[in-house]
């Protein structure tokens, strides 16, 4: 059930999430994310899998979202406040004003993954990326492509940023997503599962995209967005292909690179 709450200032304590947006360690601590817009917050409403802390919206949109409101089980807050105000407490200009707090749930381990995907497995790997809107953008191309989950590395911002929760649309919520201490040891473990794992390595001269092997389970990895995958974990790959390019032009944005990565793999499997 939730509670309606008209606010005029942000002096109260369960704001708190609204105001350290810019500070996302706390976030982390906590437990919790935000998201942002009517996309997002409708598919977080929709999903019982994640908690709800509170949702902030302006008045002429409290009557368009109660039935999704009403719906879920738990007690929390919704704070209504005009949008002026709401931009104040955020630090940011909001388009539609709309708001919520969620809980992480616990996140899948990479046994849990690989025993529940069906076969052959499709992963991917995210290797440094550091702009958490491309990891967001990232998880919704892994979504639309039929991505069974997501290795984040331990150098990767975090999909639960709100920017990249923003970004990916609200389908983090659906994509089985493991966060590692250690992608190198990661990987050197799907190896031994019998995963074969591709780099996107943009400066190789020895494979093209269409001569990796995505038929079998495999994982493609994607480096970060200025220096690409790190020596380190290039290291433990079985491959690295690249897509075919012009000379002229160096590389592909990271999340328009996993397109055609995807894309190509699902073309393997007869999926396009």
């Amino acid at each position: 059930m939730f509670h309606l709450r008209k606010i005029d200032s942000f002096d109260d304590p369960a704001l708190m999430p609204y105001r350290t947006m810019r500070r996302p360690k706390e976030h982390a601590e906590l437990g919790i994310f935000v998201a942002e817009g009517d996309k997002v917050v409708e598919r977080l409403l929709q999903d019982p899998r994640y908690g709800i802390v509170s949702v902030v919206l302006p008045p002429d949109r409290v009557e368009e979202f109660t039935p999704l409101l009403e719906q879920r089980t738990e007690d929390f807050d919704l704070f209504v406040a005009e949008k002026k105000l709401l931009n104040t407490l955020i630090g940011f200009t909001m388009y539609q004003g709309v708001l919520a707090v969620g809980k992480i749930p616990p996140l899948p381990s990479l046994e849990q993954v690989l025993a529940s995907a069906p076969r052959p497995l499709l992963l991917v790997a995210a290797d440094d990326l550091t702009n958490s809107e491309n990891v967001g953008s990232l998880v919704r191309n892994c979504a639309a492509f039929g991505v069974h989950g997501l290795l984040v590395g331990e150098t990767c911002a975090s999909p639960w940023l709100r920017r990249a929760v923003r970004n990916s649309m609200g389908t983090i919520f659906q994509l089985p997503t493991v966060e590692t201490a250690s992608l190198v040891l990661t990987l050197r473990n799907l190896r031994q599962a019998g995963v074969h794992i591709v780099a996107a390595h943009p400066h190789t001269n020895r494979r093209t995209l269409t001569q990796g092997k995505f038929t079998g389970d495999c994982c493609i990895v994607m480096g970060s967005e200025g220096t690409g995958i790190r020596p380190e974990v290039l290291e433990v790959c079985d491959e690295a292909v690249a897509i075919r390019m012009p000379p002229t032009v160096d590389s592909l944005n990271v999340t328009s690179a996993t397109s055609v990565f995807l894309y190509e793999a699902n073309r393997q499997r007869g999926l396009m």
